[in-house]
């Protein structure tokens, strides 16, 4: 039997979302019903029960995309001296993900949701500092439906390591969104 490696646990994006005066709004998370639908590309209502639930934060799974892996091996040897993985990146482009993904179908670039550096550290998930850990939030100066975010080792285009596509986060203006980003070295 072979134990393949993987970069990644399931369920490790956190999305939290607060109002300005930093009152936690409800997130609605898919089912796998819903997500099987959105990988089709299919959109489907925020009907409770049938296609999910309101949390009051979002937890799912990550994509971790080809240039991604090439990335973190080269990271591991220093054979192309890869920059490390340390911007987050939202966007409003709903196309599912894919692992030969290189950018964010529509990444945001304005009113408070632009790529930004996120605070980097080790957190333990099987062994001491086996995790890597990315964490950013936003504060909001317009309105926008975050369907997507994906992390990446540069402050404009640069080498995707991760992208997800979820169900609607609607920001509005004065609103902060927290996402943390975990990656397990098994």
């Amino acid at each position: 039997m072979r134990n393949n490696a993987k970069i990644g646990i399931p369920d490790n994006v956190k999305y939290v979302l607060r109002d300005k005066e930093g009152n936690i709004k409800p997130l609605f998370v898919e089912n796998r019903i819903a997500r099987f639908f959105r990988k089709l590309g299919l959109g489907l209502p925020k009907i409770k029960f049938l296609f999910g639930m309101w949390r009051n934060e979002m937890v799912i799974s990550n994509l971790v995309t080809n240039a991604g892996m090439a990335g973190v091996a080269s990271r591991i040897n220093g054979a192309d001296s890869e920059a490390q993985f340390d911007y987050i990146a939202i966007g409003i482009g709903a196309t599912a993900a894919n692992v030969t993904d290189t950018a964010l179908d529509s990444e945001i670039t304005t009113n408070g949701g632009e790529r930004a550096l996120s605070t980097t550290s080790r957190v333990t998930t099987d062994v001491t500092d086996d995790t890597a850990q990315n964490l950013h939030t936003w504060t909001f100066t317009g309105s926008f439906a975050v369907v997507e975010s994906g992390v990446f080792n540069h402050a404009s285009v640069g080498v995707l390591l991760a992208r997800q596509v979820f169900s609607a986060i609607n920001v509005a203006s004065g609103d902060s969104l927290q996402i943390t980003w975990q990656f397990d070295v098994d």
